[in-house]
């Protein structure tokens, strides 16, 4: 667990939300307007954060659809003990494929 990360994210009371929310049912993926309305917010705060989340590694890109001219992004927690497991599993695999 990267601490300072966890620290950064929970310096406002609405990124904690956020990563609450996405966590629900073993991970969910929403987009800023689907949070805005869930933790009734303003669309400009949580696009925000979310930002500011993705930013400090702890929600990632999953999914982006065309909206009227503009992309809309969807979002989910990051499992950082799944992707220390993968960094792992990469880096071993590059070991073997240099040996």
């Amino acid at each position: 667990m990267n601490w300072e990360r966890l620290a950064r994210a929970n310096t406002h009371p609405l990124r904690v939300s956020i990563l609450e929310v996405l966590g629900i049912d073993s991970g969910r993926v929403l987009s800023p307007k689907d949070l805005s309305l869930e933790l009734r917010s303003p669309l400009s705060t949580v696009n925000y954060h979310v930002t500011e989340l993705r930013r400090s590694g702890l929600v990632e890109v999953v999914e982006e659809h065309q909206v009227r001219g503009a992309i809309e992004h969807f979002y989910r927690a990051v499992d950082t003990a799944e992707k220390k497991h993968r960094r792992k599993k990469a880096t071993r695999a590059a070991a073997r494929s240099r040996s």
